[in-house]
């Protein structure tokens, strides 16, 4: 297969997005980032940046013009919210760009969605692809990204092959989003368990993520095997919650979180925090939701063997690796900030 040359990856400035585009540099491709912002680290390794937002249609056709394959990973990802922003960033910002790859005759999509389409109230053990969506939401993000999931796959016929994949609970260097409130909720003393912490979940180091990605890009043709379908990505080793947050804690020079609610307790408390903060208009995020009350007491790992077999993914870096490459990076950003302080 000769590799298309020419990418544009939206998101390409965030935690994902950015592992994306650093493979295909080092690779040798031809990449423009389309973000809200630039990002001068990204256009120190060549990449050309672009500013806009994917709700805008304009903005997203110009920035997919002269370009051979798109990696859609850019979306809202947050635990609340106004529906009416999920909406735009994750189905109208995927429409957007479904519509602008037809018009500038771009021959592939990658779209980034993620497991939690298949996440409804129940424990998800070894599921695989053909889980079916659940017949209710308790939250905008995976609501919205379902939406937007369908249409990427729809959109797959003659002219446009589409892919997607749904990494589970990325992690690693660069993290802005996991790692960031959990260890914000440990300062601050709210971080608990909720049940017993043994529900087994998976996860996905960043660069098994990003690389997943760059795979079915290769792979991706019109008629090809993962043309039209969607993918699991994760480590493909499932843990205790407990032991995954505790060692992720750990790396970030945390103490362990030992404290814990039960799950009756907490999916209640998220019901009332999400009635009082909707008619009190709060844009702050409640304590706990009913969303995350079900991610941290349900088991909810995959079988991958569809995207090892379609995709040849293979996921190169362990839990092991990955966190000693996370501590590291942490250590390296606690050194340069007590230098900085030392300067002024």
């Amino acid at each position: 297969m000769s590799t298309p040359l020419r990418a544009v990856v939206t998101g390409g400035g965030g935690f994902l997005g950015a592992g994306i585009v650093s493979i295909l540099a080092q690779e040798g491709w031809r990449i423009k980032s389309f973000s809200r912002r630039i990002y001068p680290n990204l256009q120190a390794q060549g990449v050309q940046c672009v500013s806009g937002d994917v709700a805008d249609a304009a903005a997203v056709r110009e920035a997919l013009r002269e370009s051979d394959i798109v990696f859609h990973v850019a979306s809202k990802v947050a635990l609340w919210g106004n529906y009416a922003d999920f909406h735009a960033a994750n189905v109208v910002g995927t429409r957007n760009v479904i519509e602008a790859c037809r018009r500038n005759g771009v021959r592939k999509l990658v779209y980034t969605s993620t497991p939690s389409v298949v996440f409804g109230a129940c424990d998800l053990r070894h599921a695989n692809e053909d889980t079916p969506f659940p017949k209710k939401f308790t939250a905008h993000y995976p609501r919205t990204k379902a939406q937007a999931e369908q249409l990427v796959l729809a959109s797959n016929g003659p002219d446009l092959a589409t892919v997607a994949l749904r990494p589970h609970l990325i992690w690693g260097p660069g993290d802005n989003h996991l790692f960031p409130v959990l260890a914000k909720k440990q300062r601050s003393g709210l971080l608990r368990l909720i049940g017993s912490g043994d529900n087994l979940i998976d996860t996905t180091f960043v660069d098994n993520a990003a690389r997943a990605h760059v795979e079915a890009a290769k792979r991706l043709e019109v008629g090809s095997a993962p043309a039209g379908k969607a993918y699991f990505i994760s480590q493909g080793d499932p843990r205790p919650l407990r032991v995954l947050v505790n060692d992720l804690l750990r790396a970030g020079g945390l103490p362990p979180v030992e404290k814990s609610i039960p799950f009756p307790a907490a999916y209640l408390a998220g019901q009332f925090f999400e009635a009082a903060y909707r008619v009190l208009g709060m844009a702050a995020e409640p304590p706990v939701t009913r969303f995350t009350a079900l991610v941290f007491a349900r088991d909810h790992y995959f079988d991958i063997a569809a995207a090892r077999r379609d995709l040849g993914y293979k996921p190169t870096v362990s839990i092991e690796e990955g966190m000693n490459r996370f501590q590291s990076s942490l250590s390296a950003g606690r050194e340069m900030a007590v230098g900085a302080g030392a300067r002024t």
